[in-house]
């Protein structure tokens, strides 16, 4: 007899014995282990929960068992560990799809700027298998990276490996072969296969590949429906490339292959012409282009000195001299005769290229989703999240906290979802998503990062939560913690 039927033979009359009954039901299934559950690992109460999915804007219980999300609950709940988060905004751990740094210490400092998942998908590698090995079971935060169209190159070619290549370097000047353009699209197809997140573009760098050659990566992307993420062709208005037909190369390519584009830091690259960028991208979506576009909140950029970038002309192109290049270890800025010094030698330069209305315009265009574009020198590695919160939503009020969540969290992870579909647990605050989850105080976050001194950690950041495991408590790293996982697409084959 099933144990449904056992209870309905058992079932007694009147109120005290249907009470008695219900006692007994529950001690029978709670030794067959099978009693609802009453507790979770970890409770946040009280919490002022934004979900940019459902727009839930409420005080909240949420339940955490096992790294998940299992109840988003109006009444209190029970948990084995409580937290109060009364007077705080609970949210989705962020997500930056423009992350290059990916050491233990620049997760420190992600992390304590409420990100809990980081993914390298301008540069990318030319080996994802080795990329993911040389973090796994190491990491405070979720991670990812691109098969990229620079280092791929650069092997192709026999270039010396390098983050970026320098202007004079084969990467930069050759032109591929019929024989050598099959291998670079080889070995970003493995690369994809291997689970590669998207492919890389920095087309800026590589001047001599042609629009053949970065239509042919976009043909390999298509096959497995990966996201290009592009660093466009060129700056400025004037001359054959200019970033308006960079963009359109990137438009008509997607329009050919079906290979879904997203257009990196828009601002950095589109510079005094970002508003009429974002009009581009506007009107290719219209016509039901697969386009994205990111930006980061602020006004200088950041690169290689010796890159193609600083080619002859660059002045031109970008609208500025010597004088807006800063070079981080010192603090100058650049004349003539210390450009020349450093372009020989190498190193990574500021750029102050924007006013502060063109990145407001990128930050507020409902398009635009949150990038860092992280790497150390910069303060947009330390602190691009809680920026975007404390000036652009509390003091200027150019965003709603809930457009800022969602460009920090839903709309990057709704980005790679295609592909990899364990990112449709994530940016979300709802049962069944991973626990990956900030709690910050909305009235005092703020980026403490300067260019002077680029790796001040964020402040206003409470809680950081990557798995359901607390990796900052009360504002501090718990460095212990290492619940970081890869993200990846299914692999495919052998290595």
């Amino acid at each position: 007899m099933g144990m449904s039927r056992q209870y309905a033979a058992m079932k007694p009359r009147g109120s005290v014995r249907q009470l008695a009954f219900h006692l007994l039901r529950f001690t029978l299934l709670l030794l067959a282990g099978l009693a609802p559950a009453q507790d979770f690992d970890l409770v946040l109460a009280n919490g002022r929960v934004f979900d940019p999915e459902s727009k839930l804007d409420a005080v909240r219980h949420v339940g955490i068992r096992e790294g998940v999300i299992r109840s988003v609950s109006a009444t209190s709940l029970l948990g084995r560990a409580v937290i109060d988060a009364t007077g705080l905004v609970v949210a989705p751990g962020f997500i930056d799809l423009h992350q290059h740094a990916h050491r233990p210490e620049d997760y420190h400092l992600k992390v304590q700027d409420g990100v809990t998942s980081a993914f390298e998908l301008e540069v990318g590698t030319a080996d994802v298998d080795a990329w993911y090995a040389a973090r796994a079971g190491k990491t405070l935060i979720h991670h990812g990276v691109s098969v990229g169209h620079i280092p791929c190159r650069m092997l192709v070619l026999g270039d010396r490996p390098s983050f970026l290549p320098g202007a004079n370097s084969v990467t930069a000047t050759n032109h591929v072969s019929d024989a050598q353009l099959a291998d670079l699209r080889r070995l970003v197809e493995r690369g994809l296969e291997r689970g590669a997140v998207a492919v890389g573009f920095g087309i800026q760098y590589t001047p001599s590949a042609t629009q053949w050659e970065i239509l042919e990566m976009f043909r390999a992307a298509a096959k497995f429906r990966a996201v290009c993420s592009v660093h466009i062709r060129a700056k400025g208005e004037a001359g054959p490339h200019n970033v308006y037909s960079s963009l359109e190369e990137l438009i008509a390519a997607t329009a050919v292959t079906g290979a879904p584009a997203h257009v990196c830091h828009v601002q950095s690259t589109a510079n005094r012409h970002t508003t009429r960028a974002l009009e581009l991208i506007t009107a290719a979506r219209a016509r039901g282009l697969d386009v994205s576009v990111e930006c980061y909140p602020y006004t200088a950029g950041m690169t290689d000195i010796r890159s193609a970038i600083f080619d002859t002309g660059w002045q031109q192109r970008a609208g500025i001299t010597f004088s807006d290049l800063q070079w981080p270890a010192t603090g100058e800025r650049l004349t003539a005769a210390t450009f020349a010094k450093f372009r020989a030698s190498g190193g990574m330069v500021i750029i102050h290229s924007n006013p502060e209305s063109v990145v407001r315009d990128a930050v507020v265009n409902p398009l635009a989703m949150i990038a860092s574009d992280g790497i150390r020198g910069h303060p947009r590695h330390a602190g691009t999240s809680a920026r975007i919160l404390g000036h652009y939503v509390r003091e200027t009020q150019a965003l709603t906290l809930m457009q800022a969540v969602e460009k920090l969290s839903l709309m990057p992870a709704r980005r790679l979802e295609e592909r990899i579909p364990a990112m449709k647990n994530k940016g979300r605050v709802r049962v069944g998503a991973d626990a990956d989850l900030v709690v910050f105080d909305a009235a005092k976050v703020r980026d403490r990062a300067t260019y002077e001194q680029p790796d001040l950690p964020s402040e206003g950041i409470r809680d950081v939560l990557v798995s359901g495991v607390l990796v900052v408590r009360n504002g501090a790293l718990q460095p212990d913690a290492l619940p970081g996982k890869a993200v990846r697409a299914p692999v495919l084959g052998v290595k």
